[in-house]
């Protein structure tokens, strides 16, 4: 049994916005909302981030089209007594995945 960082990335939608800082916010906040609800404050909620496949460079997981966001957030969490990597993400995904499910 071992302890375990977890990162997990989430794709979140969010509606009525008009550029990507507006859905980066709106989405941060879905979040941090979900998760606090379920008493999951220890979840670190971060901005993903994508890797253009031409140069390289890295940029913030957020677009906008139509006035719908989609953002990538990662989520952090530390994972106590899991029986390997796999099965503290497994724990991880239940978690998390409960709590944001349940904001829809």
């Amino acid at each position: 049994m071992g302890d375990y960082i977890v990162v997990l990335e989430a794709p979140i939608i969010v509606k009525d916005v008009e550029s990507v800082e507006e859905a980066i916010e709106a989405a941060v906040n879905k979040v941090v909302n979900a998760l606090e609800k379920e008493k999951l404050d220890f979840v670190r909620v971060e901005l993903g981030y994508s890797k253009c496949p031409v140069c390289g460079a890295h940029f913030e997981s957020a677009f906008v089209v139509g006035n719908v966001g989609l953002v990538g957030i990662y989520l952090t969490l530390k994972v106590f007594n899991a029986q390997s990597l796999e099965h503290a993400e497994r724990i991880a995904k239940a978690v998390v995945g409960r709590a944001l499910k349940k904001s829809h």
